[in-house]
């Protein structure tokens, strides 16, 4: 069963525009400017369209049709020193600032428990590409997967304190990877795109003016990328007692698969409003990065490649302060420790993850009808140090700026 064209070619151009950035594994859990500028801990109140992602029982308090468009532009650089003897030092050369678009929409008729919303995003997305000089070539040189939902939800409220929602996701993506063979200049690669199927949920209690909760699930699925394999190398010459022995260059295509497991998560969150200009949210963000074991390309001529990753699962710790002021403007600041998905056995460069800190700050405006949010994020990861006998042993530092800007209408 396939989804229909016009999701598909939504699902394309987002992906398109989609990020090179990696954090806790390669999640992505900016998706409005306001959750962003209080590090994402928003599980527990949703009160905006992003509630579709960010936990969607939370749409039942927004009456009329509300829409939310935004994008967050990101840069990230990781800087490796080799611990081969003589190896410069370098860094990632996909540096410059990258996109991620978000839009949500969510109606509700005035009195009806029931709330319907529609969200497109990228929850997962990453891509690095090194120089081709890099002591590693030969195991990483280029990675990137982009990862597109498209996500209708219905929410039902069960009573003034309780709503429950649920809806599947039709989820498009795509993955590049491509390293070095023998020498600078020759590659392998492959390229190839597929569809999957998955589904979220959430729970939003409020059990008391001051004391909010929230519990958000997107299910773990399975996408089948379908592409291409190439292996390119340049004709060389090996010296031999008996003159030079010419070896001919390889120039091949065939067809290739791989199946891809993508993680379930979990998020619990709690908000307390000690008064309505005020507002402190904690989230506990878990994502099942140990389902990533082995991922095998088949090809159809040439035999299986296993690639692996044996990653472990890891958490988000999110908390986030908001405070409103007159004239509908408010400003949030918020902190994100993000724990490294990737153990060092595992440890590969095209995913040079680490723990993390996050800092964000932003401001916005709620008007009559139109509502703007911006935030800032500044996120570093401390030095990590790699020793296992390996090309890929250094030391990896990374750091990165982004920018999210979300705007609002409620028609």
């Amino acid at each position: 069963m396939k989804p229909t064209k016009s999701l598909l070619c939504v699902a394309s151009i987002l992906a398109l525009s989609a990020p090179t950035v990696f954090s806790l594994g390669f999640r992505i859990a900016d998706h409005n400017a306001e959750a962003t500028a209080r590090g994402d801990a928003f599980a527990a109140t949703a009160d905006n369209p992003s509630a579709v992602y960010y936990n969607p029982a939370g749409i039942t308090q927004l009456e009329g049709t509300r829409a939310l468009l935004g994008s967050y532009a990101t840069t990230l650089r990781e800087r490796v020193d080799p611990a081969a003897p003589g190896a410069d030092a370098f860094s990632n050369t996909n540096q410059e600032l990258q996109f991620v678009p978000h839009f949500f929409v969510t109606t509700k008729a005035k009195g009806s428990p029931l709330a319907f919303g529609l969200g497109i995003y990228v929850p997962y997305g990453l891509g690095l590409e090194y120089p081709d000089d890099t002591p590693f070539r030969t195991t990483a040189r280029k990675g990137k997967i982009l990862y597109v939902a498209i996500n209708p939800v219905i929410a039902w409220k069960i009573c003034d304190s309780l709503s429950v929602a649920a809806g599947p996701s039709v989820n498009y993506g795509e993955a590049e990877l491509q390293q070095g063979v023998i020498a600078e200049g020759d590659t392998f690669k492959f390229k190839g795109d597929g569809v999957s199927y998955s589904f979220s949920a959430g729970i939003k209690w409020d059990p008391h003016r001051m004391h909010h909760f929230g519990i958000t699930y997107h299910s773990a699925t399975s996408i089948d990328f379908s592409g291409h394999s190439t292996l390119k190398t340049d004709p060389f010459s090996v010296p031999t007692p008996f003159g030079p022995f010419p070896v001919a260059g390889i120039d091949r295509r065939e067809e290739a698969e791989a199946r891809f497991h993508i993680p379930q998560n979990i998020v619990f969150g709690y908000s307390f409003t000690p008064t309505p200009d005020w507002n402190f949210e904690f989230n506990a963000d878990w994502t099942d990065w140990q389902r990533l074991k082995t991922v095998t390309l088949r090809q159809e001529t040439s035999g299986d490649i296993a690639i692996p990753f044996n990653w472990q699962s890891s958490w988000f710790w999110e908390f986030g302060i908001t405070k409103k002021f007159s004239h509908g403007f408010q400003a949030s600041v918020g902190y994100i420790w993000s724990e490294n998905s990737v153990p060092e056995k595992s440890f590969n460069p095209i995913v040079p993850d680490s723990n993390r800190h996050v800092l964000s700050a932003g401001f916005g405006q709620k008007l009559e009808h139109f509502n703007w949010n911006v935030a800032y994020q500044w996120a570093y990861g401390p030095t990590r140090t790699i020793a296992q006998g390996t090309s890929s042993d250094g030391t990896y530092r990374a750091h990165g700026n982004s920018i999210n800007l979300t705007l609002g209408y409620d028609f």
